[in-house]
């Protein structure tokens, strides 16, 4: 089956790269996956690409970051790597979830980097039909591929979403995370969603954390898996090393 975007898609051609920012597993003291971040051909941010896509060309978009991720990962990495690849994708960009699927096996298959250790995170900020994202999740899941919700709290899905299907992954939204040492009004927050991801049996990542002092809270919380300038920011086309301070 092939479907009309995958068909008729406009090229984006439009040059543009990655960096890789990870995400931390304090505890083991390891990097968990690495994210893919969207930037400018000479390290731009992403708002110079992203500022470029449109309903013409964003299947295009979403498929060459996809490509280009895998691709790159499967070089940077080191041999025997057990690290994941965390990529995100725009789901208004899928028209049928295995036909759009394709290209992204062929990549992987072709650079040897296995489907079960990559990510596809989405942001619930993007307004999207429920049924057609839970119907890509579903198909993904299937596939071998783990999901994530990123931004979680800061979107339109949010619980209603939760309730309907529990990713592998809940990313909370970093302006939950900023500052949290001073404001005990969000550590009542995240302590119960931490709970609540926990009684699912879905790991949680906190991102966006910049500080030792929000570092030091999050782990006094029980949080594992940390993503944030406090540990690494991102590295253009290379791999962070994370700075790991002794608890």
């Amino acid at each position: 089956m092939v479907c009309a975007g995958c068909r008729d898609g406009q090229a984006f051609d439009i040059p543009f790269s990655m960096a890789f920012q990870p995400i931390v597993d304090v505890n083991a003291r390891r990097v968990f996956a690495q994210e893919a971040l969207v930037r400018g051909p000479r390290g731009e941010g992403a708002g110079s690409i992203l500022s470029q896509v449109t309903d013409a060309n964003r299947y295009a978009f979403d498929q060459q970051c996809r490509v280009r991720a895998i691709e790159m990962a499967a070089r940077l990495f080191a041999p025997g790597s057990a690290e994941s690849l965390s990529i995100n994708f725009m789901p208004n960009a899928v028209y049928e979830p295995r036909a759009c699927i394709r290209l992204t096996l062929e990549t992987a298959e072709k650079v040897g980097f296995p489907a079960d250790r990559i990510i596809f995170e989405f942001t619930e900020s993007e307004r999207i039909d429920t049924d057609h994202l839970l119907n890509i999740l579903g198909t993904y899941r299937a596939i071998g591929f783990r999901t994530a919700i990123d931004d979680f709290g800061a979107g339109h899905a949010g619980l209603n979403l939760l309730a309907r299907f529990q990713p592998d992954i809940v990313k909370l939204d970093m302006d939950l995370i900023r500052e949290i040492d001073r404001e005990p009004a969000k550590r009542v927050v995240v302590r119960h969603t931490l709970a609540m991801l926990d009684d699912f049996g879905i790991k949680a990542v906190c991102e966006g954390v910049e500080t030792a002092g929000e570092l030091a809270v999050l782990r006094d919380l029980g949080v594992t898996l940390v993503q944030g300038y406090a540990l690494a920011r991102p590295a253009f086309e290379a791999l962070a090393v994370p700075v790991l301070a002794d608890r």
